[in-house]
């Protein structure tokens, strides 16, 4: 689907020969449709700024998804030897996040301890502490694994318990945004 924007600031959908918003494009792309979006003076792919300019005015409406902490992260790997790596991580990071949460829906009667539940948990730690592996300094990996070491060596049921029980009401929390964004 080609959508052509003009100069009056203007979208103009060509496959249904109408004007539309950023919201409509907002939705489209909810509803899983492809399009494009090109000038329609020079012809020139901009799709990309405006699913960008999208997103900047999701985070300025509503409950903000994009942590302060993760953009200045993002905005620090501009310029940085590992910013062409990012745009297939951050794709591989979305799409295993996907899964995840279709493999949450699936088993989302099962209980914590279940063999589902455990490996949805496993893989979402490891993809983490790989995040955070692949952007800290060598340095920090170091005094991180002897922090991950001391904290596996004494481990309390207490605080498990504590532990699953936020786990929990964050899938929660999770499960009814995820089931807002759906309607």
């Amino acid at each position: 689907m080609v959508i052509k924007k003009y100069a009056n600031r203007r979208l103009y959908n060509t496959s249904t020969s109408s004007y539309i918003t950023l919201d409509d494009l907002s939705r489209m792309t909810r509803e899983g449709l492809d399009f494009r979006v090109l000038d329609a003076k020079t012809g020139g792919d901009i799709t990309h700024a405006i699913l960008t300019q999208i997103i900047m005015e999701e985070e300025s409406q509503g409950e903000q998804m994009l942590p302060i902490s993760f953009l200045r992260q993002l905005i620090g790997m501009y310029g940085n030897s590992m910013q062409a790596m990012m745009p297939s991580y951050l794709e591989a990071a979305m799409d295993n996040f996907r899964q995840n949460q279709r493999k949450l829906q699936d088993s989302w009667g099962a209980t914590p301890g279940s063999d589902a539940f455990t490996k949805i948990t496993e893989t979402n730690m490891a993809m983490i502490q790989a995040a955070a592996e692949a952007f800290m300094p060598p340095a920090g990996r170091a005094s991180r694994a002897a922090e991950a070491q001391s904290a596996a060596a004494a481990p309390t049921a207490a605080a498990g318990d504590s532990e699953l029980k936020l786990l929990k009401a964050q899938m929660e929390a999770m499960q009814k945004k995820l089931d807002e964004l759906g309607k």
